[in-house]
């Protein structure tokens, strides 16, 4: 490994802990308990703005996650908030499930069971067993999983996407205005196994484990198109909805497959998952990056339309998926790509003058002051998640 790497993996590092720092000063909600649900470009707290299931649990998972890498008691208290919260006001105790959104107070407004959430809760509250070994967390963990397998789990020809309150059918299944109204979508399963992956840890069970291994062949067979990238929008049917590339989840999907394979034990299907990985990372540079090494949204491949936005999270995603292209391969130009991706990251991406990191720039590196710094999708997950596995000692 490069002194220059050695040097971005201290500098990971460090960014973590100011990451962390961030989040435990400016995001607790000490008047109605939880945390705050959105906080703006500016670090100006907006009164009475909701709170959504997705920022909740990221933020369990980040604090538990880095608990659990540096072996620290430090954050416990935040942890056991960010559980606490979830347990009393997220729980839906008599549908089952959780809810997708509460008003500041911590009363339900959408209780939708969106099957992305249901997944996030099972990885958090997977990695906070780990830290805590509170059994009422595992519990529901399962329980969270046994609900995804009865209700969302469409034979062995993967999951659907969302429901009503009490798991009945949906006819609005988008996560976001952004979405395709799909009924089963590549986001929805890349996070299912990742939370599998996360469970199996804690949860030694056959039913996990061959849906998890269905996940993994289903990325292989389904998404995964003869163009090096991952299909996003489908029908019930498996027919293709859209013909977008979203170079961020590409790379995260690579590491991610690869993760649950290991998890799985199987040799077998790890060697295919990293061929797969590595030819998603060489795509990745031909396309994704551009002069300035920064890693660019999305493309659509009907219209030839390229979002040159330049959001965060597929800046640390990038890093991940490349650092285990380079342990498969040892291929230079893993890392020196890594390192301009970083290079960007650092002149651009990261907040300076307001703390954490901005939503998205545009192509010439000016932040848009209209993203917030948390939201329902703005959380410390993507990064924390990346600067651990970056800090983590090389083999």
């Amino acid at each position: 490994m490069t002194e220059p790497y050695l040097q971005l993996q201290e500098e990971c590092k460090t960014e973590l802990n100011n990451i962390l720092n961030y989040w435990s000063k400016n995001t607790l909600d000490l008047k109605h308990g939880g945390f705050l649900g959105q906080i703006n470009h500016f670090n100006v707290v907006i009164p009475k703005a909701s709170k959504g299931i997705i920022l909740n649990t990221r933020i369990l998972w980040s604090f538990s996650a880095v608990s659990n890498h540096f072996q620290t008691d430090d954050y416990k208290k935040i942890c056991d908030r960010a559980y606490n919260y979830l347990k009393t006001n997220f729980n839906d105790s008599t549908s089952k499930g959780v809810y997708w959104e509460l008003d500041y107070l911590g009363n339900p407004i959408n209780k939708r069971k969106q099957v992305y959430a249901q997944a996030f809760a099972i990885y958090a509250l997977s990695e906070y067993y780990i830290l805590s070994k509170n059994e009422a967390a595992k519990d529901w963990a399962i329980e969270l999983f046994d609900l995804i397998e009865i209700h969302a789990k469409d034979g062995d020809s993967g999951y659907l996407e969302a429901f009503n309150e009490n798991w009945t059918p949906i006819e609005d299944m988008r996560l976001s205005d952004k979405d395709m109204n799909a009924e089963k979508t590549m986001n929805t399963h890349l996070h299912i196994l990742e939370a599998y992956t996360s469970l199996l840890k804690i949860y030694d069970d056959e039913r996990l484990k061959d849906s998890l291994k269905t996940l993994v062949n289903i990325f292989q067979n389904k998404f995964l198109n003869n163009k090096n990238h991952y299909d996003l929008f489908f029908d019930k049917n498996w027919n293709l909805l859209s013909n977008t590339v979203s170079y961020g989840h590409d790379i995260e999907t690579a590491w991610l497959v690869i993760e649950a394979a290991k998890a799985l034990n199987d040799n077998e299907l790890l060697q295919q998952v990293k061929t797969t990985a590595v030819q998603i990372a060489n795509t990745f540079l031909e396309e994704a990056l551009d002069s300035k090494g920064a890693v660019i949204n999305e493309k659509n491949l009907n219209t030839n339309h390229t979002d040159t936005d330049r959001h965060w999270w597929p800046q640390v995603e990038a890093l991940v998926g490349l650092k285990y292209a380079y342990d498969i391969k040892k291929d230079k130009k893993y890392i020196d790509s890594s390192l301009k991706i970083w290079e960007f990251t650092k002149k651009h991406i990261i907040d300076y003058e307001n703390g954490e990191w901005h939503f998205r720039v545009d192509k010439n590196g000016k932040p848009y002051t209209e993203e917030d710094k948390v939201s329902m999708w703005k959380a410390p997950y993507h990064t924390s998640r990346a600067l651990i596995l970056l800090n983590k000692t090389q083999k």
